[in-house]
């Protein structure tokens, strides 16, 4: 078993992803468990098999990186690993990631789940751009786009547009208040 205690830390991010890719040749050719620590969860989920979240020295969920992503144990787990968004829904509360929602402009009625409200800010990010929408109801809510063409009108939009964000209800995953150690598709 080999111990890694944040060993990319203080590299750029270029070179950080070629030696993420280096280090899992490694761990494929020699065969042992390699235990990797990171506060980075970007490098938790491209470097693991199965990641293990903590919180107060306990773990809050194991599994595999999909799961945990996807599938988040408790609020805490979904704002830990990426950006997320709690919704309420018929049976509580869940989780939707941004990248899971769609935007149209304008105020149109929503044939799925979703709002309509205003585009609060505009982050470009390279291969993405996050939008904070600030909703008619009050909410907050994150939406990532891909980045596809610049010519792409229909997927840019300015602080101030009037948007309408929809999603499908089965991509919002229920949350628990209580932690677990397992998932259950992660077992």
């Amino acid at each position: 078993m080999l111990l890694l205690d944040e060993p990319l830390g203080a590299l750029d991010l270029k070179l950080r992803q070629e030696m993420q890719v280096e280090l899992k040749r490694i761990q494929r050719q020699i065969g042992i468990t390699f235990i990797y620590v990171t506060h980075d969860q970007e490098e938790a989920l491209t470097m693991s098999d199965r990641l293990a979240v903590f919180r107060d020295g306990s773990i809050e969920q194991i599994g595999k990186p999909v799961d945990v992503y996807e599938q988040p144990a408790t609020e805490f787990v979904a704002g830990f690993v990426g950006t997320s968004n709690v919704i309420a829904t018929p049976d509580g509360r869940a989780v939707l990631r941004p990248e899971k929602i769609e935007l149209t402009a304008g105020s149109n009625p929503v044939e799925r789940d979703g709002a309509t409200g205003r585009v609060a800010d505009v982050a470009y990010l390279g291969m993405v751009t996050r939008y904070t929408l600030e909703l008619d109801d009050g909410q907050t809510l994150t939406a990532v786009r891909q980045n596809r063409s610049l010519r792409d009108e229909r997927v840019r939009f300015a602080p101030g547009d009037r948007v309408t964000a929809s999603w499908d209800l089965a991509d919002a995953f229920p949350l628990h208040t209580t932690s677990t150690s397992e998932t259950q598709s992660g077992q």
